[in-house]
């Protein structure tokens, strides 16, 4: 295994890891034992870092494997790109309005959930959900990938 090769694999397996933990552990967690308002306060602040990180390995991951293997069309490039357009929509447009909008509407948990505000936002995080576990998904297929 050459070394491009390796920096691949990590990039790629940070990404999904990553993704998985704050996902499937920490994000439920929170919603579990925090207020409404509390944990999407916090899960709110790690969402920036959270996309970027996932852009960065990303990007590395796509310059590694281009590197290592020449640029060709297979399923990892696909799946790569396919990975990265999605968290590239969540960092620099779900997340910023997501973001206005929580500020909007002030509390969870005494706004009505027929608000209007509350409706987009509930929209646009339906959105960031698919988007977020066709990246997990995407990240395991590439972890298992030869």
């Amino acid at each position: 295994m050459n070394y491009l090769d390796m920096l691949y694999r990590l990039a790629v397996g940070f990404w999904a890891g990553g993704n998985a933990i704050f996902t499937l552990m920490l994000t439920p967690v929170l919603f579990k034992t925090e207020s409404r308002d509390i944990a999407a306060r916090i899960v709110g602040n790690l969402f920036p870092v959270y996309f970027r990180w996932g852009i960065a390995c990303g990007v590395i991951a796509m310059i590694s494997f281009l590197a290592g293997r020449g640029f060709v069309m297979k399923l990892p490039v696909i799946l790569l790109l396919v990975m990265l357009a999605l968290s590239s929509f969540q960092a620099f447009y779900i997340e910023p309005r997501a973001a206005e909008l929580k500020r909007q509407i002030g509390s969870f948990e005494t706004t009505s959930k027929e608000d209007p505000l509350r409706r987009e936002f509930s929209r646009l995080h339906a959105v960031s959900a698919v988007c977020n576990l066709t990246v997990l998904a995407g990240g395991v297929v590439l972890v298992i990938l030869p």
